[in-house]
């Protein structure tokens, strides 16, 4: 195609996923109470060979052909990367310095319980000559157990925001531990590729990077960006040139973490994390928010969509490892936050709150084990069985939570657009000069 034909067809291809998100997000959130999220996921599978491919092959082929698909890839990446950045800003620090041990052992848990049950797993699904060829028990264990352990973390913070809970307790305790959870889930999926002809680089380029990255934006980087915040307060706005050098620093965050081998997420997200509190994260949330999440964000779940074929799952004999894997993934993961959270002291109705929300695996799933298919890892029928896992546990989250936590989140969620708008030193006023407990 010609440069002026794919231009054209990019246009055509944004008005198309706009409306169609927004028309499922709305039906979704209208008459199923599922987030506006969770619609727009569904529309990206639904304008993907599933649906509209099955159904108008031709037309689907026209509207996105594989010339085209390289820019919507690019967009896809910096739109969930930079909503990332967005959640990160919203991360109230002093939350997880007060429910650490929740967020690490509900974390760990997280983990934990999937990899044992991968030991399961794994050679069973192995047996049925689902894995690709040359796929070893160790690798195929390995490779389950992020498949099992990963969060839906993008959703996850969009869930936790369209509920106003992005400040709040239980969404920085379960954005943290989702967090962590990924970057093992990565770090793991890295080491499965130094295995499979990656070479052993591969996977320590991952885990020292990970590391050293993370630690850089933890202890010295709020210091190097504090000068930032203050320009913002002196000037009482955020204008061009400190735009220009936030989404610099964004840019370079990610580009870091793409070339380590895990996401542009966990660059958006630590910087977001690390960037100075006050009148320059509340004007960044203003001036990019509306349109990462109507224009960026849907082009991540589209591309994501083009790439799922759920007719892959036919036969009873799939019909029936699709459901043993959803039931072991379900158990695994949400069944241990649940406990985690227990044991770490949170009430009932919030452990299984945090289980539904770490239980759901989303995009962040689809975009593993893409890698995974193209890597020749995994076989198409075991594509599509953990595409299946994906979609359904994420659509779970939104009940479960409601059912679990929906009185208390609404309450908590009026008293953190509250805190939008009085500022820091509400949350203090009204528990008596200390954070509110997540119980």
């Amino acid at each position: 195609m010609k440069p002026e034909q794919i231009s054209a067809c990019f246009f055509l291809q944004m008005l198309v996923i706009i409306a169609v998100s927004r028309v499922v997000g709305w039906v979704g959130k209208r008459f199923l109470g599922q987030p506006q999220v969770v619609g727009e996921m569904i529309a990206g599978v639904l304008l993907g060979p599933s649906l509209f491919g099955a159904v108008a092959p031709g037309f689907q082929d026209a509207l996105f052909p594989k010339a085209s698909r390289d820019i919507l890839y690019v967009g896809a990446q910096f739109g969930v990367g930079l909503y990332m950045f967005l959640v990160g800003l919203g991360l109230r620090r002093d939350g997880f310095r007060g429910h650490g041990r929740s967020a690490v052992v509900t974390s760990l848990s997280g983990m934990a319980a999937p990899f044992a049950a991968a030991l399961l797993v794994g050679p069973w699904l192995l047996g049925h000559g689902l894995f690709g060829k040359g796929v070893g028990p160790l690798q195929a264990v390995l490779f389950t157990g992020a498949a099992i352990s990963i969060t839906a973390f993008p959703m996850l913070a969009r869930i936790i925001h369209e509920r106003g809970l992005s400040e709040t307790p239980i969404g920085t305790l379960c954005l943290t531990a989702g967090a962590v959870d990924d970057a093992g889930a990565w770090i793991v999926f890295a080491i499965v590729l130094a295995s499979f002809g990656g070479g052993p680089w591969v996977a320590v380029k991952a885990i020292v990077g990970a590391a050293v990255f993370a630690t850089f934006m933890i202890l010295l980087a709020p210091r190097l960006l504090a000068p930032l915040g203050r320009m913002a307060e002196r000037a009482g706005k955020v204008g061009p040139t400190i735009l220009a050098v936030v989404l610099g620093a964004f840019f370079l965050c990610a580009s870091a973490m793409d070339s380590i081998g895990l996401h542009a997420v966990f660059g958006g997200f630590l910087l977001g994390t690390a960037m100075p509190r006050g009148l320059l994260s509340k004007e960044l949330r203003r001036q990019l928010e509306p349109f990462t999440v109507v224009i960026l964000l849907p082009m991540f779940f589209t591309f994501s969509g083009l790439n799922t074929r759920l007719g892959m799952v036919g036969s009873v004999e799939m019909l029936l490892i699709a459901g043993a894997v959803l039931a072991v993934s379900v158990i695994a993961k949400g069944g241990a936050c649940w406990a985690a959270a227990r044991l770490s002291g949170q009430d009932n109705p919030t452990a299984l709150a945090i289980g539904a929300l770490m239980n759901s695996r989303g995009l962040m799933e689809l975009i593993l084990i893409n890698l995974g298919l193209q890597r020749g890892i995994i076989g198409p029928p075991l594509f599509s069985v953990l595409v299946l896992m994906a979609i359904m546990t994420t659509l779970m989250a939104s009940p479960l939570f409601e059912l679990a936590y929906g009185r208390r989140a609404r309450a908590e969620g009026t008293l953190g657009a509250l805190r939008e708008e009085e500022g820091d030193d509400l949350p203090a006023m009204m528990t008596g000069g200390r954070e509110a407990p997540v119980t």
